[in-house]
Formats: C-alpha cells, sequence, structure tokens
C-alpha cells in the first residue's frame, strides 16, 4: 500500500506539471464518475478502438492492394510454382497473404477486426437500448449513433467486395438489388454504386466508398457523438424514478476522475486488450482466400454474405418476400430505431419499467440470431410459411409471456411496497393503485428509488 501511495502522489505531480506547461485540461475529454471504471460503460471506447485499429491497419494494406479486375498472369501464391491468370484485385490480396511478411497476420485481423467493430458496435446499441439512455436530453446522441451503426455496416458491404472473390461479388450483386429498392435513395444510390455498370467500375466505386467516402463519414459522425457526449456527459445509470436527474452538474463534474491521465490509461488498457486479443485470433485462425471472381474451373459457389447480413439475405428466401418487401422490412426497423427517442417518452428509464420496448428489445435480437444461423445452414433455399411460423413464432412468444409475468410481478411488488409504506401513490408517474385504494388519497409523498 506504501509504494501504491508513492506512485500515485508521484504520477500525480507529473502529470500536474504536464497539464501546467500544455494546459491540457482545457482540450482533454470530460470527466467522468468514479462508478462508471467497469467495461459496461465503456462499450462506446471499444467501438472507437476497434474504428482505430481499423484505420491504421487499412492503410497498412493499402501499401499493397491494387483496386483492379485487370487479369495479371502471376504467382498469385495458391500453390508453389503455380501460375495464375486472375484479377489483379484478388492477386494483390493473395500476395498480402502469403508473400508480403506478416500479411496474413494483417489481413486477417483487419478482417476480424471488423467483425468486431460491428459486433461491439451491436453490443454498444443494444447496451444503451434496454437501459434507456436514448432519452432526454441524448435523443440527438442516439440518432446520431444509430446512423453511425449504420455507416459501419456501410463500410462491411462496401469491404466485403475488395478481395474480389466469386462469392464476394455475387453477395454484392445481391446486396446491390437489395439496395436500389430503398425508397427514394434506391434511384441515387444506383448511378453512385453500379457507375458504367462494369465490373471494373463497380470495384472502383466500393473501394473508393470504402476507404475515402464511408471512413470520413464515420469520422464526421464519431465526432458529433463525442461532441453530444461532452455536451451532456455519461447517462446515470438507469433507474425507477421519474424524477431522476439525467444531467451531472458542474460541480458534480469537478469531484470526478479527470480524463487525463486516469480515464485515459484505463481506456488504453483494455485497447490493449481488445488488439491482442484480435492479433491471438487472426495469427490462430488465419483468413483463407476464397477462389476468385469469373474463375471457370471452380466448382458452382453459394451466394452468402458475411454473418451480419445473412439475416437480410435469408428474409429474401421467405416465400412471398420479395426485395421491395425486404427493403421495406428494413427501413421500418431503422426508422424505428432512429426515431426511438420520440417514441419511447417514458420518464422512467429502467427495463423493467418499459415492457413493451424490452419485448421490442428482445424480439429483435432473437429475430436477427434465428435468420443469421438460419441463413448460415440453408443460404438460398426458398421458405415456406409453415416452416417460418414455427421457426420464428415461439421465440416472440416465449418473450411476450417471460416479459409480461415479470413486469405483472414487478408490479405487485412495487403496489406491496406502497401499501406497507404507508404514503400516497400520487407521485409523478407513479403506478396507480386499485380504484377504492386506502392509499388513493392525496398528502403524502413515497420516494421511489428503483435499485432494490
Amino acid at each position: 500500500m506504501g509504494f501504491e501511495r508513492w506512485f500515485n502522489r508521484t504520477l500525480n505531480r507529473v502529470w500536474g506539471f504536464v497539464e501546467d506547461r500544455t494546459g491540457m485540461p482545457k482540450w482533454a475529454l470530460r470527466p467522468q464518475p468514479a462508478f462508471t471504471f467497469q467495461p459496461s460503460y465503456w462499450t462506446g471506447g471499444f467501438v472507437a478502438t476497434a474504428f482505430l485499429y481499423q484505420v491504421i491497419s487499412g492503410l497498412l494494406l493499402l501499401l499493397y492492394y491494387q483496386p483492379s479486375v485487370t487479369p495479371t498472369y502471376l504467382a498469385c501464391g495458391q500453390a508453389a510454382g503455380t501460375l495464375s491468370s486472375a484479377p489483379a484485385a484478388w492477386c494483390s490480396t493473395s500476395y498480402i497473404l502469403n508473400s508480403v511478411p506478416m500479411g496474413s497476420l494483417l489481413l486477417s485481423s483487419h478482417l476480424y477486426g471488423a467483425y468486431a467493430m460491428i459486433f461491439l458496435a451491436f453490443v454498444h446499441f443494444f447496451r444503451g437500448y434496454y437501459l434507456g439512455v436514448y432519452k432526454a436530453p441524448r435523443e440527438f446522441s442516439w440518432m446520431v449513433g444509430t446512423l453511425l451503426l449504420l455507416t459501419t455496416l456501410g463500410m462491411g458491404f462496401t469491404g466485403y467486395l475488395l478481395p474480389y472473390t466469386q462469392i464476394s461479388l455475387n453477395a454484392t450483386n445481391v446486396g446491390l438489388v437489395l439496395a436500389l429498392r430503398l425508397p427514394y435513395a434506391g434511384p441515387i444510390l444506383g448511378p453512385l454504386l453500379l457507375s458504367d455498370g462494369t465490373g471494373q467500375g463497380l470495384l472502383s466505386r466500393m473501394f473508393a466508398a470504402h476507404v475515402l467516402l464511408l471512413p470520413l463519414a464515420l469520422g464526421a459522425l464519431l465526432y458529433a457523438h463525442i461532441a453530444l457526449f461532452e455536451s451532456h456527459g455519461i447517462a446515470p445509470p438507469a433507474t425507477s424514478d421519474p424524477l431522476q436527474r439525467r444531467r451531472f452538474t458542474h460541480t458534480e463534474d469537478r469531484k470526478h476522475v479527470p480524463f487525463m491521465p486516469h480515464i485515459f490509461f484505463y481506456i488504453t488498457k483494455w485497447a490493449l486488450l481488445y488488439i491482442g486479443l484480435l492479433l491471438g485470433i487472426a495469427a490462430l485462425w488465419p483468413w483463407q482466400l476464397p477462389t476468385y471472381a469469373g474463375n471457370l474451373t471452380a466448382a458452382a459457389v453459394v451466394t452468402e454474405p458475411d454473418w451480419y447480413f445473412l439475416w437480410l439475405f435469408k428474409l429474401v428466401d421467405f416465400y412471398g418476400v420479395t426485395p421491395v418487401v425486404a427493403v421495406g422490412i428494413t427501413t421500418v426497423i431503422m426508422l424505428f430505431i432512429l426515431f426511438l427517442p420520440f417514441l419511447d417518452r417514458s420518464p422512467r428509464t429502467h427495463p423493467r419499467d418499459r415492457p413493451f420496448f424490452v419485448f421490442l428489445g428482445n424480439s429483435m435480437i432473437s429475430f436477427f440470431v434465428t435468420m443469421t444461423v438460419w441463413g448460415g445452414l440453408t443460404p438460398g433455399i426458398q421458405i415456406l410459411p409453415m416452416p417460418i411460423v414455427e421457426i420464428l413464432g415461439p421465440p416472440i412468444l416465449v418473450n411476450a409471456l417471460v416479459v409480461g409475468l415479470f413486469y405483472r410481478h414487478y408490479r405487485s411488488k412495487y403496489r406491496a411496497r406502497l401499501l406497507a409504506s404507508g404514503n400516497s401513490a400520487r407521485l409523478p408517474g407513479a403506478y396507480p393503485l386499485a380504484r377504492g385504494s386506502s392509499l388513493s388519497t392525496p398528502g403524502a409523498r413515497l420516494e421511489v428509488g428503483g435499485r432494490d
């Protein structure tokens, strides 16, 4: 303990000198409460770390990658001494994997890093969804975060084609058909994505979007998201109290833990752990490059996108679901998420006080997971109406039953506490008692903390 106190005291002195000479408190991020020092409060920081690694690894890959479909007659690394004529994009990817020092680790970690970034973005989204962080005054922060999630998915979609394999070309073409069906946006996206209609035009547009346009949009949205976070501060813990303050005061901020160096070192610790795990997975399970687009000697390749779009591709396999219907369902989901702060107007933030939206969140998770697994097991196979009901129906019914029972149990316990307290239930937002209850008269006030 003596060494720890000495170390912390010395660190504070050194950092105090640095802050005094650099004016760091004027540009460092705002301090945070001590209760936020746990991983669940920093899911957004994990997404930012993943994005930073993707930028660095992607810039290194640009040193070797060639965005061209022109056939190249050279040793593409398929086998020692074997020559093949394949698109330059595919050959340069093969060259990175097989000839560049640490190239396999670099490319595999970039690919798995994209998966991790999308997964962490979904974790960050659903954490905010269940804890109600989208409520006032953070409505616009939620909307910017939703656009960030959609842009991240766009990064994954455009990057999937770059190795120019047959499977990635097939999946991209199907995705383009769906994108062109978007209301109003489809006719605009068509010329932008398809270019002159050739393979080279498509690859060039996807390459430009992946390495320039979408990263710029992602960076701008990330800046706006962080700026809004700095304006409102971190959301307090979820509670059943409808009168809870949703901001920390300036005086409270001054008592919080400063960003530099404490929070910075805390985030750095988790960032290094993330990078270590990512490199370890990439080293143990390096990515294998599928056959190139246009390889007539290869067996028929089943069209299958990456996991984060499998649910949408499987939706098109449903009987009676056309691309227009699939795009319509996706649009409704996106609009619901985007405008959620204006749909859920309850002042309470605890999940147990929002059963309908908890049910919707559980239904979205079960739907996406089921459809993703289903799409991976049976890609491209049409599904008749009865199997659809048999597979998708039970999880929704069980979800409704469980959420309803838990909510009913919670409300009964809440009323029991009101009866035992002898106070009135007329606090704004409190659940009403049955008509005729002895506690229905005004007068007393019950403090609803909702943390037990």
